[in-house]
C-alpha cells in the first residue's frame, strides 16, 4: 500500500461529537499516483455524493491531506459496511479507503479481500471544530 495512506490527516467543518462510532472515509478524486483534471475530480466527487445521498445514510464532508506535501482531496465519511465501502471505492477507481471503528483508524485496499491495516487513532489525525460544551 502506498506510504501516503499512513501519513494522511483529516479536516472537517462538522463537530465529530455526533458522528457514529463506526464509519468509512471514501474519496472519488484521482487515485494516489495519478493526476486528473480538476473538473474530472469534481464530477467524480459529485457522483459519489449523489450515490451516498441516495442511500439515505449518515454522511459528512471530510478532506484528507498530507502534512508533508500539502496535497488535499475532499471525501466523505459515511456509515456503510466494509464490503459496500470497498465496492464503492472500486467503482470510483480508488486504491484504498479508511475505516474508523471506535476511534481506531484503518486503511484497507479496495482490491481483493486484504485485511485492514491499523494506522492509529482517528481523533489524533482529525482537525474539527470544538465539540459543543454541555
Amino acid at each position: 500500500m502506498h506510504p501516503a495512506y499512513f501519513e494522511t490527516r483529516f479536516r472537517t467543518t462538522t463537530s465529530s461529537s455526533d458522528w457514529p462510532p463506526s464509519f468509512v472515509i471514501i474519496s472519488a478524486c484521482a487515485t494516489t499516483g495519478e493526476t486528473w483534471p480538476r473538473q474530472a475530480n469534481e464530477e467524480a466527487d459529485n457522483r459519489l455524493a449523489a450515490e451516498l445521498n441516495a442511500r439515505g445514510v449518515w454522511t459528512t464532508r471530510v478532506t484528507g491531506y498530507s502534512p508533508l506535501t500539502g496535497h488535499a482531496e475532499p471525501g466523505w465519511a459515511v456509515e456503510v459496511d466494509l464490503q459496500d465501502a470497498r465496492d464503492i471505492g472500486r467503482r470510483f477507481l480508488q486504491d484504498a479507503i479508511y475505516i474508523v471503528e471506535t476511534d481506531v483508524l484503518w486503511v484497507v485496499s479496495c482490491a481483493g479481500d486484504d485485511p485492514p491495516v491499523e494506522v492509529g487513532t482517528f481523533s489524533s489525525r482529525l482537525e474539527a471544530p470544538p465539540s459543543p460544551q454541555s
